[in-house]
């Protein structure tokens, strides 16, 4: 640990880390803003509410292929993923606003996913790389910089459109194009592996991957279902864009406590205590959040967020952790694959709900306790301090 520690003197590493966890609010805001502002869009295209979930899975699809962009990160090594995934994101994200057919917004979105996959798995190895001792709780530092920009951007982006149209949307882009360059110097350069390294042994890894897409996917698709359905719920019942913007906000910025806690339980009590508690308090909590107004609507957003989010960067450990020969490909199928699959259930569930909103929430509060299931599966050898 020691010669880790004087490799990254501290003040070094905190500018690397912090870089590294602005890179990450900046990438995932853009890539993730649509929710705050997809009342407007819908209406601008003229499509029916059906169409939001097509549009969010388009925008969150290119997850799945982070397990390829894993495995292409660690033989390029380097950082330059990082810089063009965090361009891709930006600029796409500054576009939505001034495209004016549904099908070209539909590619531009899958293209904005395809610069979201491209950016994680290799930030992901690259903070790994600088860590020692408490890697639970200083992955969930980095996380939380993905967080804070899921959380801000919606509302950020509804105060734009309910101000200055959606045309002006290209403001989005601004931060992370400033940005891009910077990287260059706070990414540590990874060395590329070669082609004849470690065989990635995928029969030994199935069981394990299989629970954690699983798992992992529900967690997803409760989450995007409700920063997708949430707003629409709002302004059906005659709210304004920002307000329903900020329950998102609200949801994923306080679920940044979650994080930050559920890495510091896992480095401590373990991680299973930890996936079990996040499902089932997600479960609970996720029906009455579509309920409650007023104040209570905020305060149930909140606790939602804070159950949520108390994975995130155990599910990311625990994917690195069963495939040790490749951790991009881990943190690829633990943020990407099994997201991307819970972005396709979006999808399903898009065509499905119709106008009664309310009952996509209740099969999700079982979804939650099935993934309860899922994490009492899992060998005890991943399982930390379980």
């Amino acid at each position: 640990m020691s010669s880790v520690q004087e490799a990254n003197p501290a003040p070094k590493f905190r500018r690397r880390l912090f870089g590294l966890s602005w890179a990450h609010l900046l990438n995932d805001g853009a890539s993730n803003y649509l929710p705050g502002v997809l009342p407007a869009v819908l209406a601008t295209l003229g499509e029916p509410v059906q169409m939001a979930g097509v549009l969010v899975t388009a925008l969150t699809i290119g997850q799945v292929l982070q397990p390829l962009t894993g495995r292409l990160a660690d033989r390029l090594g380097g950082r330059s993923l990082v810089v063009i995934g965090l361009l891709m994101t930006s600029i796409g994200g500054g576009l939505i606003g001034v495209v004016q057919s549904t099908w070209l917004l539909i590619v531009l979105l899958v293209l904005i996913g395809v610069g979201n996959a491209f950016f994680h798995p290799q930030a992901l190895a690259g903070v790994r790389s600088m860590l020692a001792g408490k890697k639970g709780l200083l992955t969930s530092v980095f996380l939380v910089g993905g967080e804070i920009g899921r959380g801000l951007w919606p509302t950020a982006a509804s105060l734009i459109v309910s101000s200055a149209g959606l045309a002006n949307l290209w403001v989005i882009a601004v931060p992370g194009i400033v940005t891009a360059p910077f990287v260059l110097r706070f990414m540590p350069a990874l060395p590329p592996k070669k082609q004849n390294g470690h065989a990635i042994r995928m029969s030994e890894h199935a069981r394990p991957m299989t629970l954690l897409i699983g798992y992992q996917g529900i967690r997803t698709l409760s989450i995007y279902s409700f920063v997708t359905f949430v707003p629409i719920l709002w302004d059906q019942r005659g709210g304004s864009l920002v307000v329903g913007a900020s329950i998102i906000t609200t949801m994923t910025t306080v679920g940044v406590i979650g994080n930050l806690w559920g890495g510091h339980l896992t480095d401590r009590f373990g991680t299973r205590l930890v996936l079990v508690v996040s499902a089932v308090a997600g479960a609970v909590l996720i029906v009455p959040s579509v309920y409650l107004m007023g104040p209570w609507a905020w305060i149930s957003a909140a606790l939602l967020g804070i159950a949520f989010f108390l994975t995130g960067s155990t599910t990311v450990l625990l994917g690195q952790d069963i495939f040790p020969e490749n951790r991009s490909m881990g943190s690829g199928i633990a943020l990407g694959f099994a997201n991307g699959v819970g972005a396709l259930l979006v999808f399903v569930v898009g065509l499905w709900v119709g106008h009664n909103i309310e009952m996509v929430f209740w099969a999700l509060g079982l979804l939650g306790l099935m993934s309860a299931g899922l994490a009492l599966m899992f060998d005890k050898a991943l399982m930390h301090g379980a």
